[in-house]
């Protein structure tokens, strides 16, 4: 009777045994899918930044120095070079229908802009850009390429400037170091630029106006990107995919638009058969340098939208200037330009600023990552 009672009483302790060691295999289980998960969305996450700083480098880069061929081998209408920074935008409308369904953020129960109102900030945003692609042609006509480039690098100062008015970016030594060093190394090229002027046979003139259009150029795209991801936070309140592609594809179809206008007031419309058939290369070679420059803006466009869709404007930019040391190189390759010594300074210095910032991003990103897996282990 005795033993009875006792195998009764060991088969419920079996059972409950039985059922703790299963649930410990389920959590078990469950946490390494979880961790799986985390690691394929970890890795999928850096391909895909990867993929997109590819497109920002080389749409950037390449789509400059076809710039400057144009300017060299007998293109002269600076209202074209204007156009084609924006004209390929029709290659990014398959997107808009491919991945309209992919989001960031979705805030559906927030009150979404009318369509009117949206329609007032594409115009807005494509005369911005009309406008800033107009005088970096400026800039690209009266510069060399190597200069051009480095003169850009002061962008990244604007941009950290109008993210921490607009963006509540906070600042920090490296920051500030950045800041400090890219705007030396941008006024070095100003100050020393007997050598490009004579070089390149342009009054100083032309250089000073060269070189303001520039700086001011990078100041309104580091102005547009940081109202850009304003507009997406503080007006849509959405940065599904699809959203910011009509955010790059509306405001470019009314850049497109104004530099048709331009194009037509300033009587340049009336030289271009005379500049396709002076073209030194010939007439085939001048419109596929137009067709391509389109296009490697847009896919360098694709890579600058695609940061800001997986991490931010302020990361875009400074990714962007990554192609400074770049440019410079492939120009003194295939146009000759003249590497002194002030130029050679200036990169580094453009590089110290760079590293720098880059620098200050790794730090942040680790922060982050740090104060979430101490609130994964407490919780």
């Amino acid at each position: 009777m005795d033993s009875t009672q006792e195998v009764e009483l060991q088969i419920p302790v079996a059972v409950k045994e039985s059922s703790r060691i299963q649930m410990l295999e389920d959590d078990t289980n469950q946490q390494q899918q979880q961790q799986l998960s985390r690691f394929s969305k970890h890795y999928g996450w850096w391909f895909r930044i990867c993929v997109y700083i590819t497109f920002l480098l080389v749409g950037q880069s390449a789509a400059t120095l076809l710039g400057r061929f144009y300017y060299d081998k007998g293109g002269n209408s600076k209202w074209m070079a204007t156009f084609v920074q924006s004209a390929g935008f029709p290659i990014l409308i398959p997107l808009l229908f491919l991945l309209k369904s992919s989001k960031i953020v979705s805030s559906s129960s927030s009150e979404k802009p009318s369509k009117s109102y949206l329609s007032l900030l594409y115009v807005f945003f494509g005369l911005l850009l009309a406008g800033n692609n107009l005088m970096y042609s400026y800039g690209l006509l009266y510069l060399p390429v190597s200069t051009y480039s480095l003169i850009c690098a002061s962008q990244l100062a604007f941009n950290v400037l109008f993210s921490f008015v607009l963006n509540a970016q906070k600042f920090t030594a490296l920051i500030l170091n950045s800041v400090v060093i890219v705007t030396i190394s941008a006024s070095l090229l100003a100050v020393h630029s007997e050598s490009d002027t004579s070089s390149t046979k342009l009054s100083v003139g032309k250089y000073v106006i060269g070189f303001v259009c520039t700086v001011a150029a990078s100041a309104t795209y580091a102005l547009y990107l940081s109202l850009l991801e304003l507009t997406f936070k503080r007006v849509i309140k959405s940065e599904s995919f699809d959203t910011i592609l009509k955010m790059i594809i509306y405001p470019s179809f009314v850049a497109t638009c104004a530099c048709v206008v331009g194009l037509y007031a300033s009587g340049e419309w009336r030289n271009l058969t005379a500049e396709m058939n002076g073209f030194q290369k010939g007439e085939i070679s001048y419109l596929m340098t137009l067709i391509w420059t389109a296009v490697l803006w847009q896919i360098g466009s694709v890579g600058l939208l695609g940061l800001i869709f997986e991490v931010s404007s302020l990361f875009s930019n400074v990714i962007s200037t990554l192609a400074l040391p770049v440019v410079p190189v492939l120009a003194v390759i295939f146009f000759h330009d003249k590497m002194d010594g002030e130029k050679v300074i200036a990169l580094l210095l453009a590089l110290w600023g760079f590293l720098s910032y880059i620098y200050q991003n790794y730090l942040d990103d680790y922060k982050a990552k740090s104060s979430k897996s101490d609130v994964e282990n407490t919780s």
